[in-house]
């Protein structure tokens, strides 16, 4: 489910030059945002998926002319506001990708309710529940705390993937599993070690957290065991488009739930897997088959009582 979708626009540059003039090809479109991004991730792992968005103006056409082609199940919610645009420019000289992305336009009370209902309707038969990315301006403050308590009351896990107090109130509201990153971590509780800022998660009421910390790999707390965490990493540095990655990585962790699996390194060593091969695609909400040769590279370590900061640093 993603209620702020959008119409990314990937460009590619030889060289990006802030403040200068930039002559490139025509960009590579397709209907994006983050929870679109796991959508798409995990129909392509051969998970049966439904997308759940909103969908206005041009740019929503456009979105939803790409799913169709796509051929991802999906269920547009039409409102007012265009749907908005993301631009992610990949530097080829640097490595480097600058991304732009609109905050989105407000939604009506009329439109909230209309996708809370297209939601709960979507959840019937469903194995695994994922609320994906940023909300629209003016969002109701109980949005994904709701959706986590819908989906426990059909005993339902629940993946949310936001930043700010909409992933503490995730976490509060018994969140199964939260995936920020460790810049979205670090804000949100404002604690700068990594660890103790995934236990006041885990604290609140989340069940686990999976941590993007970039070329260091994803990291994974675990409410039953909150002394110890693990640490996935592919031991060499993949270079591309990093946008999709954290998306490929709640694809993965949402598609071994789906399986029957609530084994948590199983989950860690997927979503490593899948998070470092989404890198060598163009755009985001993709990965290739070498996923799999990937997985068998993985390696995964066990800490306790040691700061996962301080494990990051040492590599």
């Amino acid at each position: 489910m993603t209620a702020n979708p959008a119409l990314d626009e990937t460009y590619a540059v030889s060289a990006f030059t802030p403040g200068g003039s930039h002559r490139v090809s025509p960009p590579l479109v397709r209907a994006g945002g983050k929870g679109l991004n796991v959508a798409r991730v995990a129909h392509q792992l051969g998970a049966p998926v439904l997308a759940v968005a909103t969908c206005g103006g041009l740019t929503g056409e456009r979105c939803r002319e790409d799913l169709l082609g796509s051929g991802i199940p999906h269920r547009l919610v039409p409102v007012t506001a265009a749907t908005r645009r993301t631009m992610a420019f990949v530097d080829s000289t640097s490595g480097l990708t600058s991304i732009f992305n609109e905050t989105g336009l407000p939604l009506t009370s009329a439109q909230w309710q209309e996708l809370e209902r297209q939601v709960d309707a979507a959840m019937s038969g469903a194995s695994v529940v994922v609320g994906s990315g940023s909300l629209p301006p003016g969002a109701p403050a109980g949005f994904y705390p709701d959706l986590v308590h819908a989906a426990a009351g059909r005993d339902i896990p629940c993946i949310i993937d936001a930043s700010g107090a909409d992933l503490v109130r995730a976490a509060e509201a018994g969140a199964f599993a939260l995936k920020p990153n460790q810049h979205e971590l670090r804000e949100a509780t404002g604690e700068e070690d990594l660890r103790r800022a995934a236990r006041s998660l885990l604290d609140a009421g989340a069940r686990t957290v999976f941590l993007s910390c970039g070329e260091a790999g994803l990291l994974a707390f675990s409410a039953t065991d909150p002394d110890h965490y693990l640490h996935a990493r592919l031991g060499r540095t993949l270079t591309g488009n990093p946008t999709g990655a954290g998306d490929a990585a709640v694809a993965a962790v949402a598609v071994t739930l789906a399986a029957g699996s609530r084994d948590t390194a199983r989950m860690l060593r997927l979503a490593a897997a899948c998070s470092s091969a989404a890198v060598l695609m163009p755009a985001a909400g993709e990965i290739p088959s070498s996923y799999r040769s990937l997985q068998e590279q993985i390696t995964i370590t066990s800490h306790h009582d040691r700061t996962a900061s301080a494990v990051l640093e040492e590599n």
